[in-house]
């Protein structure tokens, strides 16, 4: 015992005492069962230790003394567990009846929590093992008395079947912290059940399956939660689920799906970032848990989720106040839970477009989040070391008398007996210690939640936005140069159905954000003009919290937006339209990041993976949402002056020509489920091709330009049969293809159309087959087309489809530009188009220029080009390589049909014409400006077209 004496002397005087009678207690007991006492220095320093802190073990190992020698002799307690060691040895276990299970869980239990608390307290485990092997300890109890339990109601009632005739089992969800493997050491545990398909049991009362599990889960909680003589094995909790009390215990996948998507309250979002199948069903889970990870992450970033946080917070901090419990390692001000909200309030708002979010661990997701820069380097080291520092804590204050409390001792020998665990000198330097934890990361909650930016706008003296004060005085401060106009803006906006309809979190954050947009109107030359455009925009997303919760949320995001605000009333417009692309605005360096062809294909091909093709209105839905976001990218890049015109127009046809490719795809593909493949066919999109004219062909898309396309398609027999089950011909199902192409991209819903589609241009003109034989439309352009025709061939080019067809379209296109042509002929006819064009719509107004029509606009170059690839061609081959003008324009100077000087001053007024376009577009105005602006050039394009076409 001398070992134990010089142990028992090294520990807190106020504890000795109760140590010393756990001993004595227990060393007679081991010597009336006849067992040796274990004599070393180490194992009698480890007992004090944690006897000093866990009179709960202590207790333990003077009813039980065997226990403890059981865990020396068997060397569990000394060594780590491996993942499966606790499940392993509850199977080997032999139960024939419910108590008999009750019985040995408890027992089971029992024996792992001693060795889990004592491998704690003795320092022989760090947090991460003790948290695992608490939570492994659940999952195995959970599964096996779910076997057990499950086997014994098949045996009385029969099998539920699965449609496919094979055996059905629950799925059990664990929640919180069970769910990421992080349970501490009193904790209940959260459950949530499912099943996959509901149906009727063979029994006498044609049991439902509803009613079968609904029992073997009630079953299942009483093992797990009822206090017997030996305790329990997990205090169990099931309120998370749907409807919580008063729904029904467990639901069907179906019913799951129902409620998350069309019931579920915000904090639901919260509760499900953790959760995780522990039992059941695992393959049939996957499917369930695909449902959720779709319900808890959303596409866009959904800065809503702070609001909601905050707000839960609060409530819990009033609560706390209101039953003095502020001294709550959990719940208390710089608290776990604390954490735990920084770390889930970004997976909420991030998580769906950043998958390395979606992860359960509150560790991991923190340094994720340093990664990321989320948060800084330091801050997330900082929370990362607090939350060990107070997981460790809680444990230990639980594991005193295994009891669920998070709040700190309030008696002396357990504040001595917690100092003491945690290898403190006493209470006060652990208070001080703790004390500093806590102000550390609640000083880091109140950067990330801005807890105080409502009071702090409220302290400056000035009154609400909505207040009914002197709003005229007080909007002076602001600069507005027409008061009273802003004033009845304002009071417009207040009086719009919009803000009237927005419930009390809405308003809450209206309130946050339009001081800000107030204050910063001292910025802008025009901010009449600019508060007129964003209040536009605030009342038609207004009923969508979540956007104006990011621009509240993020300073950034909301200067960005009133810039945009200011430089364009068309991206007004288009943000109202599409409050989507709000999400944009986040990260300005993402924003004026360089698009990428390669980038936007792989974006699409993630966006649409987990989308069947035949669900045509979500695919529709998505390709609309990526559009919208890429253009703002585009535009936003644009007015901020971050890239040139020509850099515009290329970006434009990237997204058309990546959207496109997908809709030829997604369109092949729903079509071959439904019908089978054409004859021949032996890859995506055979034998069918889009070919893009005008401005899509010639690379030079606008803001706002529709799509000149013609469908070609390839095939040896039109009246073949497709291989599907309901075969079509083959002529029918590349012209079914070309109908679901066009109907995806211009058909017009709630979020918008993605691009008005003109197919004037294919043979024969509207009167012509929505898709062309090949070898038809090289007949049609080799002995029926006119000149004008030719002209827009000149700028069509391949855009999606079957690579084979690629090379015989650009082989006819190229054989057509190259036929022998009589050039006064053909100078004529080409002239006389344009005349005919400038005639019905250049603009008669006076000292007015019309940048596409008017003489020496962007047609007259554009004709100059198409005459000179159309004469030359035959004698120059080379000039049929490319489709756009400025190439084009390259190419005629090389062969001499122009001078390079020529070229070049066409090219600048080309260039200059279409970057005046699209600021006018931006600007809302017409495609026509005072002739004074362009004077200079357009009498130079006007010179050159009277030398080449007029002569």
């Amino acid at each position: 015992m001398n070992h134990f004496k010089t142990a028992l002397a090294a520990a807190p005087a106020e504890l000795q005492e109760t140590v010393a009678a756990h001993l004595h207690k227990w060393t007679e007991r081991l010597a009336a069962m006849n067992l040796e006492l274990p004599r070393s220095p180490e194992f009698a320093e480890a007992l004090v230790k944690v006897w000093c802190a866990s009179p709960f073990v202590a207790e333990e190992c003077c009813k039980s003394p065997d226990l403890l020698i059981a865990l020396i002799d068997s060397g569990d307690l000394t060594r780590a567990y491996g993942a499966n060691e606790c499940q392993d040895r509850l199977n080997a276990l032999i139960v024939d009846s419910e108590s008999a299970l009750m019985t040995a869980l408890r027992q089971f239990r029992r024996r792992e929590m001693v060795r889990i608390a004592w491998r704690d307290l003795a320092g022989w485990s760090n947090l991460g093992e003790t948290l695992m092997d608490l939570s492994l300890l659940a999952d195995a109890c959970i599964r096996y008395a779910l076997d057990f339990l499950y086997r014994q109601a098949t045996e009385k009632r029969g099998t539920p079947l699965l449609k496919d005739g094979s055996p059905q089992q629950i799925i059990v969800l664990g929640m919180g912290k069970l769910g990421a493997y992080e349970l501490n050491y009193s904790s209940d545990i959260d459950l949530i059940f499912a099943f996959p398909e509901e149906g009727m049991l063979q029994d006498r009362k044609e049991t439902s399956y509803s009613e079968f599990f609904t029992r073997l889960c009630q079953s299942l909680v009483r093992v797990l939660d009822e206090i017997t003589v030996d305790g329990f094995v997990f205090r169990t909790d099931i309120r998370l689920r749907p409807y919580g009390d008063s729904g029904a215990v467990i639901m069907t996948f179906d019913g799951m799906e129902n409620y998350y998507l069309t019931q579920a309250r915000e904090w639901e979002r919260y509760a499900m970032i953790k959760a995780r199948q522990v039992a059941g069903d695992f393959e049939a889970g996957k499917q369930l848990m695909a449902m959720l990870q779709s319900f808890v992450y959303r596409r866009y970033l959904d800065y809503g989720a702070f609001e909601e946080l905050r707000a839960l917070k609060q409530q819990i901090t009033q609560e706390l106040k209101r039953k003095d419990r502020m001294e709550n390692v959990k719940l208390g001000p710089g608290g776990i839970r604390e954490i735990e909200f920084i770390g889930q309030a970004f997976q909420l708002i991030r998580g769906g477009k950043e998958k390395s979010l979606q992860m359960r661990g509150i560790q991991d997701v923190l340094k994720r989040l340093g990664e990321l820069h989320l948060l800084t380097t330091e801050d997330a080291e900082q929370l990362q070391h607090s939350y060990v520092f107070l997981r460790v804590v809680e444990n230990h204050i639980q594991q005193y008398q295994d009891k669920q409390t998070h709040d700190l001792p309030a008696s002396s020998q357990a504040r001595a007996a917690l100092a003491h665990s945690l290898g403190f000198a006493g209470w006060d330097a652990f208070k001080q210690e703790l004390d500093r934890v806590r102000n550390a990361v609640h000083e880091v909650f109140g950067q990330v939640f801005s807890l105080t930016k409502q009071e702090s706008t409220q302290a400056n003296g000035r009154p609400s936005w909505n207040s009914d004060s002197d709003d005229a005085e007080w909007l002076k401060a602001f600069g507005f140069a027409d008061v009273e106009a802003a004033l009845d803006n304002l009071d417009t906006f207040r009086d719009s159905a919009a803000v009237r309809r927005l419930t009390a979190k809405g308003a809450g954050v209206l309130d946050r954000l339009m001081p800000q947009v107030l204050d910063a109107m001292r910025e802008f030359d025009r901010p009449d003009e600019v508060f007129k455009r964003v209040l536009d925009i605030f009342t038609a997303v207004a009923g969508r919290t979540v956007y104006l919760a990011l621009l509240s949320e993020n300073p950034q995001a909301l200067a960005l937006l009133l810039r945009l605000a200011a430089a364009s009333p068309w991206i007004c417009r288009y943000l109202a339209h599409y409050p989507v692309v709000f999400d944009e605005l986040i990260d300005a360096r993402s924003l004026f990041a360089p698009l990428k062809k390669t980038d936007l294909t792989e974006q699409l091909d993630w966006l649409l993976q987990s989308v069947d093709a035949e669900e045509l209105e979500q695919t529709m839905i998505l390709l609309r949402q990526f559009k919208q976001q890429r253009v703002l990218k585009v535009v936003a890049a644009d007015l901020m002056g971050a890239i040139p015109l020509m850099v515009v127009s290329d970006y434009l046809t990237y997204i058309a020509e990546s959207i496109v490719e997908k809709v030829v795809e997604r369109a092949w593909l729903a079509l071959v489920q439904k019908y089978g493949k054409p004859p021949g066919s032996d890859g995506v999109h055979s034998g069918f091709a889009v070919i893009g004219l005008g401005k899509f062909g010639g690379i030079e898309l606008g803001y706002g330009s529709d799509l000149d396309l013609v469908f070609i398609y390839d095939c040896l027999d039109g009246h073949a049969s497709t291989s599907g089950d309901k075969p079509i011909s083959t002529a029918q199902f590349y012209g079914r293809l070309g109908q679901r192409v066009r109907h995806i991209l211009d058909t017009r819903m709630l979020s918008g159309v993605l691009y008005e589609v003109d197919m004037r241009l294919r043979p024969n003109g509207d009167s012509g087959l929505l898709v062309c034989h090949i070898n038809g439309y090289e007949d049609y352009q080799k002995n029926q087309a006119w000149t004008w025709e030719h002209q827009a061939l000149v700028r069509g080019r391949f855009i999606a489809g079957d690579p084979k067809l690629k090379e015989k379209y650009e082989a006819v296109r190229h054989m057509i530009l190259s036929l022998p042509r009589d050039a006064d002929a053909l100078k004529k006819e080409v002239r006389d188009m344009r005349e005919k064009m400038r005639a019905g719509l250049a603009t008669k107004d006076a000292g007015k220029f019309d940048l596409k029509q008017s003489r020496g606009g962007i047609a007259d170059i554009e004709f100059i080009v198409q005459y000179g690839v159309l004469s030359q061609a035959a004698k120059f081959p080379a000039l049929t390589t490319y489709t756009d003008n400025i190439r084009q324009l390259d190419g005629l100077a090389n062969v001499g049909f122009i001078s390079r000087e020529s070229a070049e001053t066409l090219k600048t007024a080309y260039c200059a014409y279409r970057d005046y376009g699209h600021k006018q577009v931006l600007r809302d105005g017409p495609a026509v400006i005072d002739s004074a602006e362009t004077a200079v050039l357009s009498e130079k394009v006007g010179a050159l077209w009277d030398k080449i076409v007029e002569a």
